[in-house]
């Protein structure tokens, strides 16, 4: 699908009235706790995350030449997994 950036947007009556934005209220104590995880924290430093880009250009070249074949049930198995362990790890959280 290609987007058309030809698009241009009309108006009809009066334009918008600005609004003021609200002012932040008083300085508020926070008295929650936030930890990062291990990821989050190599995320926010930068670190990139490891990539195989030979795989990469592979999968590009197979779908590029219809040869890519998606399996479903391999899919559905892994998402179902993925849910089971985040639901596992709420539980140990509360």
């Amino acid at each position: 699908m290609k987007i058309d950036s030809s698009f241009k947007p009309t108006t009809t009556g009066a334009p918008p009235k600005a609004t003021s934005p609200q002012p932040a209220p008083a300085a508020a104590v926070a008295s929650e706790a936030v930890s990062l995880s291990p990821l989050a924290g190599s995320l926010r430093s930068g670190e990139a995350m490891p990539v195989n880009t030979a795989r990469v250009q592979e999968i590009k070249q197979a779908i590029a030449e219809g040869r890519f074949k998606i399996n479903p049930e391999a899919i559905a198995d892994r998402l179902i997994e993925s849910a089971r362990e985040l639901v596992n790890s709420n539980r140990r959280e509360a």
